[in-house]
């Protein structure tokens, strides 16, 4: 009987408390990048292939629970319970802007053209930064039923998508729904075919299932905490954890064998799971879903 194969991950030490936010960069011509958020109060950027360490974006005064970089690499931005969002020049590390904010900032985006920055959080507020005009009051949404988890721009930065932490759901029609063996805190579409995706959360394991039927093919242990953030690289061809341990580990999802020209075709069903996956991970990338029992806004107050 052949041996089940184990998982090797890449392991990326380097942040003292839990890691909760993960972000990679599109495909740059110096390569692709991962930063990562942290309560520890300093977001962290690495090479997203390799994992190593690059460089540490010092400032915030409390917990980071966002985190993202611009098309382009070049800028980083963080959301903190110290109630900022900051602005870094992602090459240098320097502070470039910080948005005061009048609560906890949970939630952070650049817009695809990296002209305008969205944050939103505890204040159930969203707001629009223009960053050409970084001192001027930002645009404000002040309609969300809860207090903001995650923020994303979507077609051509024509729509905002929010979702809330105390309210499910979010305004689009449903793909699918699986039912998950555990309390379920993050979730990522393989972003090349959408055959696959990966979820994690309480028991500590990053589950592997296959889009189409929802089986599970795989499952990896390595965590030595639940398991906050889960975020596919741009190519697909591997995955980011984030922890309670403070850990962030780089899994390899191996080559990728898919024939374009097979059981993708513009017609078929295939090819509409195929568009599907595209929009949704390079949209919707990673949101988190969170269960029952989590941090409540007073406990993250005190981060």
């Amino acid at each position: 009987m052949d041996k089940k194969k184990v998982a090797v991950p890449l392991v990326c030490h380097g942040h003292s408390r839990p890691v909760v936010d993960l972000f990679y960069s599109p495909v740059t011509s110096d390569g692709f990048f991962l930063i990562s958020a942290s309560k520890d109060s300093s977001p962290m950027l690495r090479n997203g292939e390799s994992g190593d360490w690059i460089g540490t974006f010092e400032g915030h005064k409390g917990a980071v629970w966002s985190c993202c970089l611009d098309t382009n690499a070049l800028r980083a931005a963080s959301g903190s319970a110290d109630f900022t969002a900051k602005v870094w020049d992602a090459l240098t590390g320097d502070e470039l802007h910080s948005f005061e904010h009048k609560h906890i900032v949970r939630a952070c985006a650049f817009s695809e053209d990296a002209h305008l920055l969205l944050t939103g959080g505890v204040e159930k507020v969203l707001r629009i930064y223009d960053l050409n005009r970084p001192d001027a009051p930002p645009r404000e949404v002040d309609k969300s039923p809860g207090s903001v988890r995650t923020v994303a721009w979507l077609h051509s930065d024509q729509t905002i998508l929010s979702s809330c932490t105390d309210t499910g759901g979010i305004s689009f029609g449903l793909v699918k729904s699986y039912n998950m063996p555990c309390t379920v805190e993050s979730a990522s579409l393989e972003p090349k075919y959408g055959d696959k995706f990966i979820a994690g959360g309480e028991d500590m394991w990053i589950h592997v299932f296959d889009f189409h039927t929802g089986e599970e093919i795989a499952c990896n242990k390595g965590h030595h905490g639940p398991v906050h953030c889960l975020r596919f690289s741009p190519g697909g061809e591997s995955y980011a954890s984030g922890s309670e341990d403070g850990t962030i580990r780089i899994w390899q999802t191996g080559p990728l064998t898919h024939d374009d020209s097979e059981g993708f075709s513009a017609n078929g069903s295939s090819g509409k799971v195929k568009v599907m996956a595209e929009e949704v991970s390079h949209k919707v990338e990673g949101f988190h879903i969170v269960g029952e029992g989590k941090t409540t806004e007073k406990e993250a107050a005190r981060d």
